[in-house]
């Protein structure tokens, strides 16, 4: 169910700041994350140290949730140290031709439209993204990283309305993490935000690690806190099991290596017509 603003009703100071704070994301073009604002109002004499920066975040993260005022869940950017570069092109279009042929061409052919349902995989930890790369293609991967933020909630709240819409078809979500307190929190509190902030219906089926696993699979407990279990003490190829049974419950995995022998043919097909194609400039 979606948040209300009559939820939260900041005291006098506190909407003092969160207008201050909003007065800062409107006044550029682009969005901007939630550090670069509280050094906004920290500049401002709303605060007085860095130390504060926790109750900032808490305060804004209630706005942003309740979209009290003019605050919504992706008023900030989750901002990542990445470098965003721009794309070099080729010298002239002959050059382009040349180096298209060099090449050869990738074709995509998107096995979505042919499945009974759209699924995303969900899991709890960054550490296991190599994990299930290597052991699934075809399909969205969305690690948390522990408690994901607000945006990365939000963008998946989207994410899985535009799947929806685009291939007319129910969705479903598989989540995978530890056995313990936070790991059976994670989920639930994701899900809640997600499913109050998107406009479609889905599934969300945990299918790891779950009571009984840790027997089924020889899982050592954590030794620092007994009977909690941690997915990256599953053996891998029990998790390999796992993510498979998981996988293929909700998905034809055949209709994906159909697409990609269909997307090859096309490509050498393609390809050998381009070696006789010639360009000048």
């Amino acid at each position: 169910m979606a948040y209300k603003s009559e939820n939260y009703t900041p005291n006098a100071k506190n909407r003092e700041i969160l207008e201050a704070a909003w007065r800062h994301v409107a006044s550029v073009p682009y969005q901007v994350s939630l550090r670069w604002l509280f050094y906004k109002v920290l500049q401002d004499g709303l605060y007085s140290t860095k130390d504060d920066y926790k109750t900032f975040v808490g305060m804004v993260s209630k706005a942003r949730h309740n979209r009290w005022g003019d605050w919504r869940p992706d008023s900030l950017v989750d901002d990542r140290h990445n470098a965003f570069e721009c794309v070099a092109g080729d010298r002239s279009a002959g050059a382009w031709v040349k180096s298209l042929i060099s090449a050869g061409v990738k074709c995509e052919i998107d096995h979505w439209y042919r499945q009974a349902a759209y699924v995303e995989l969900w899991f709890e930890a960054d550490a296991m993204i190599r994990q299930f790369q290597y052991y699934t293609s075809g399909i969205t991967l969305r690690p948390f990283g522990g408690s994901a933020s607000i945006p990365y909630k939000w963008a998946a709240a989207k994410a899985l309305e535009e799947a929806a819409a685009r291939y007319a078809l129910p969705v479903v979500v598989l989540y995978f993490g530890d056995y313990d307190k936070a790991g059976l929190a994670i989920p639930q509190i994701a899900e809640r935000d997600v499913r109050g902030w998107c406009e479609v219906d889905f599934e969300l089926v945990r299918v790891g690690l779950n009571a009984g696993d840790a027997e089924r699979y020889n899982i050592p407990e954590n030794f620092e806190k007994p009977g909690d279990y941690q997915w990256e003490a599953l053996d891998d190829n029990a998790a390999h099991a796992m993510i498979d049974s998981g996988l293929r419950a909700h998905v034809n995995v055949n209709l994906i290596s159909r697409a990609k022998t269909e997307a090859a043919q096309v490509e050498t097909a393609l390809t050998s017509y381009l070696k006789g194609f010639s360009y000048a400039a």
